[in-house]
């Protein structure tokens, strides 16, 4: 191969000077030399040359004492001494884009500096990134849309303060490192920031539907709401239900709304059916209202746990729960009442178990489940008890009301409200009871 020498250049303002061609080899300055490139002078690399864009050919600014807008190729001295500073990475960069952030005077940790992602992500997350630790220098690399911007130097992502999740909505609490909100009512749950690094992006929840009223006239006790959960991912943070899932809600930068299903009516007079419960909705969970306990000339009603049928004359059959079905099952089926003769009603179906069957007197409402997401154990979803000519079926652990009798109805209690429980049925010309309104508790982990 032929070797190109330039000894002299024309200095010509606006000239161009093409060294090599087809086959060349270009060599500048021989050993022992110094190749001078002047001051604003800028290479641009259109080929594929390697060396451009490493972290010795930064461009280096001078030192930024403000909010500033970063530009690919270029290394920051940050100097936060006045106060917290945004540095606002690219917008549309390109794979293998690089920028440098080096704290100036040693005083991240008191004022911090935001890096705000302009679109992109940030190790994969669609969060700013925050500068929190002093004396630290970040080498950013842009790779793709996936990932967006990596750190690559060997002050690694932990470097980056843990953004946990903030939210308001409910009456909030805590337990450890975790955040509780209740929501006894309907409400928003509002997400102003989400978690990245470590710190978790997901919250888990309890959603609890409204419960049932008992039927009217030796009837079925009502169906509890139906009972979701999801199971933490930390292991032995909280001690979660059988019923608990292992998928928590992944949550964005945005407004859920919460319902809270209300407990059905109480109806009468009349040997009527009671009325079901409301469905309890957090994002994408929603729990079925419970299933309305059987008059005694009406059959019960399926939902997310089903009423009990109603004693006497024909007799009802209690209904099904998980209606519509969800895996695990959001809660089970009434039970059955007695037929002709014996004299009482079957009891409402819980989360964790079925209504009783009666023999006799009023049936035991099924019980319901317990879950510790709020720090301390404690049950809901329990069903309501059978109405009875004589006794009264006891209602399920977990807010399920107390089944009548034909001679006193004040024996006829409602579902406890915010457990989903059951309303009690009433006994012969004795009205059922309401049932308890649901509720929604949301948990994740805030610092």
């Amino acid at each position: 191969m032929s070797k190109i020498e330039v000894n002299t250049v024309d200095k010509a303002s606006g000239s161009t000077v093409t060294i090599g061609g087809s086959g060349t080899n270009v060599t500048l300055g021989v050993s022992g030399q110094t190749v001078t490139i002047p001051s604003g002078v800028t290479l641009t690399n259109s080929g594929t040359a390697t060396g451009f864009g490493s972290d010795s050919d930064i461009s280096w600014q001078a030192v930024v004492t403000g909010d500033t807008t970063m530009v690919a190729g270029r290394g920051y001295f940050v100097n936060t001494t006045g106060g917290a500073i945004t540095m606002t990475l690219p917008a549309s960069p390109s794979i293998g884009d690089t920028i440098m952030v080096v704290d100036y005077a040693s005083t991240f940790n008191t004022n911090n500096v935001t890096l705000a992602r302009n679109s992109s992500k940030i190790e994969g997350a669609e969060v700013n990134g925050l500068l929190t630790t002093n004396d630290q220098t970040h080498t950013l690399v842009f790779t793709d849309s996936t990932q967006g911007w990596k750190i690559v130097n060997q002050d690694t992502y932990s470097s980056m303060q843990t953004q946990f999740i903030t939210a308001t909505g409910g009456t909030a609490t805590t337990s450890g490192d975790y955040k509780i909100h209740t929501f006894n009512s309907s409400s928003n749950f509002v997400v102003s920031q989400t978690g990245a690094g470590s710190g978790p992006a997901s919250v888990e929840y309890v959603v609890v539907g409204g419960g049932a009223s008992g039927g009217s006239g030796i009837a079925g006790g009502g169906g509890a709401g139906g009972f979701r959960e999801s199971k933490s991912p930390v292991a032995g943070t909280y001690t979660a239900s059988p019923l608990a899932t292992p998928t928590a809600i992944t949550v964005a930068a945005q407004t859920y709304p919460i319902t809270v299903g209300g407990g059905g009516a109480a109806t009468g007079p009349g040997n009527i059916r009671g009325t079901s419960g409301s469905n309890s909705v957090f994002s994408t969970i929603t729990s079925a209202g419970g299933g309305a306990g059987s008059g005694y000339d009406s059959p019960a009603s399926a939902g997310g746990s089903g009423g009990g049928g109603s004693g006497g004359g024909p007799g009802q059959s209690g209904a099904a729960g998980n209606t519509p079905p969800v895996s695990p099952p959001q809660g089970l089926g009434g039970g059955e009442g007695a037929p002709t003769n014996n004299r009482g009603g079957g009891g409402g179906g819980g989360a964790g178990s079925a209504g009783s069957d009666t023999t006799n007197n009023g049936a035991n409402g099924g019980g319901g489940t317990s879950t510790a997401i709020t720090g301390s154990a404690v049950t809901r979803a329990g069903g309501g008890g059978g109405g009875s000519d004589s006794t009264g079926g006891t209602g399920g652990s977990g807010g399920g009301g107390t089944g009548g009798t034909s001679t006193s109805a004040p024996s006829v209690t409602t579902g406890t409200a915010n457990t989903g429980g059951g309303g009690g049925g009433g006994g012969n010309g004795v009205n059922g009871k309401a049932g308890g309104s649901g509720v929604v508790i949301l948990r994740y982990k805030y610092q």
